[in-house]
């Protein structure tokens, strides 16, 4: 126990300069005080099975209660979102520095007492939380875009725009060949106006707390994006269609991609921003 202590203390120690707290009218200043995207090795991409007319509880539950209790760990909740095809799915995703911290803070958080006085209410909301993917970035430098938290004063409707997530289920393990049989497919959509927020694959490692389960039925990479509108997205959608059957006619996937919309809860990180402030964020420097 004293271990466990310790080994908690340590982390929160190590993360208190990254995570200072930060101005809320100053998403510039903000900035400058955030992690770097490259922090965050270790990416869980959660999506929560909610009862009936239950979503929009869970949600803010969720984001009044939790990512603070988070950050305050060590970990960041890097974006939270309803899915508009699944009208009952709360889907999220939460950063690790690594798979050591993984252990460390979902223990300090969920054995807490944040969670333990909140646990009862929101297991009571949710069917099934079990479809989560273990990631990580493709590359060092490809992680999920680590963004200032929405500004309650200046940002006063909340987070904006669409991000979307296209799911590939690979074949063989060559993640690497896919991808940079992808990279032109990939471009297409950012030249579309869509902003690339993560490009991901399929962390291969033990599940290290084993009280949140995992998928562990193959592998996969995921390629996240940023949506100004809908007007954007609906130039994407062709883009996404003909990049699906390309890759299906080349044999290089298990099945057909997965097209996941999310539209961002009030407080997500992941989200539009001014374009100076989220090229900002790609090129941040601890």
């Amino acid at each position: 126990m004293y271990r466990f202590i310790a080994g908690v203390l340590l982390l929160a120690a190590a993360h208190a300069s990254t995570f200072a707290p930060i101005p809320s009218t100053n998403q510039q200043s903000a900035m400058q005080n955030l992690s770097d995207t490259n922090d965050f090795q270790v990416i869980e991409f959660r999506r929560y099975q909610i009862k009936d007319s239950g979503l929009a509880k869970f949600a803010t539950y969720f984001e009044s209660f939790f990512p603070e209790a988070f950050q305050q760990l060590g970990a960041l909740a890097l974006g939270q979102f309803s899915e508009r095809s699944n009208p009952n799915v709360f889907t999220w995703l939460r950063g690790f520095k690594d798979m050591d911290a993984r252990a460390i803070v979902n223990s300090a958080f969920y054995y807490g007492p944040v969670w333990k006085e909140h646990r009862t209410t929101l297991n009571n909301l949710m069917i099934d939380s079990d479809n989560v993917m273990l990631l990580r970035p493709l590359r060092h430098d490809s992680g999920v875009s680590v963004l200032p938290a929405v500004d309650p004063v200046c940002e006063v409707q909340g987070a904006q725009g669409v991000v979307v997530a296209q799911i590939f289920a690979l074949k063989g393990d060559d993640v690497e060949q896919f991808a940079n049989h992808a990279a032109s497919i990939f471009a297409t959509y950012q030249a579309a106006g869509l902003r690339q927020a993560g490009l991901l694959v399929t962390l291969d490692a033990k599940n290290n707390f084993p009280q949140l389960p995992v998928r562990t039925d193959g592998l996969y990479l995921v390629w996240l994006g940023i949506a100004r509108d809908d007007d954007q997205l609906q130039n994407f959608y062709p883009l996404a269609d003909r990049a699906a059957n390309a890759l299906a006619v080349e044999g290089l996937l298990r099945s057909a991609p997965e097209l996941v919309i999310l539209d961002p809860g009030k407080r997500s990180r992941l989200r539009w921003l001014a374009e100076k402030i989220q090229s900002t964020a790609d090129t941040l420097q601890i």
